[in-house]
């Protein structure tokens, strides 16, 4: 299964208070154990809220506001998206994270069979041609 580890924003990370070095060296220890595992996907951290828009939708209208926005619950300051056996096996893994002062949310992401007949075999393939192309555009390979 894959999950998405969701990093919720603080005050300090809404202000850019940027890691230590020692935090940045604790963190890399971390996820280079998550890389030898076979389990992250990939993971980074955002800019804060002062740097993103959002973007409202109404109808076939779309209203962009810029932010910095009000500190909320549902704020991500970063992210990891991992592929695990169980959900309890990601919360093993975020239990052993350098993590401090912050509140982690965990979310499975759906897979194809979760979607049901409705997935047709025909939306199935072309979901997984998108793929291939965004991997080999992400490594370069394609325009």
């Amino acid at each position: 299964m894959r999950v998405m580890v969701i990093v919720k924003a603080s005050k300090d990370s809404e202000a850019g208070l940027m890691p230590t070095t020692e935090e940045l060296k604790t963190m890399g220890q971390f996820n280079e154990e998550l890389v030898d595992a076979g389990v992250i996907l990939a993971g980074e951290g955002l800019h804060p809220t002062s740097k993103g828009v959002r973007v409202r939708f109404s109808g076939k209208d779309a209203t962009v506001t810029n932010g910095p926005f009000g500190l909320t619950d549902d704020m991500m300051a970063g992210f990891w998206l991992w592929k695990v056996g169980s959900l309890e096996e990601a919360i093993d893994w975020i239990k052993r994270s350098p993590m401090q002062d912050t509140e982690i949310e965990l979310r499975p992401l759906f897979e194809a069979e979760d979607f049901g007949a409705e997935f047709t075999p025909e939306l199935r393939a072309q979901e997984e041609r998108q793929r291939a192309r965004a991997e080999q555009i992400g490594k370069g390979t394609q325009h």
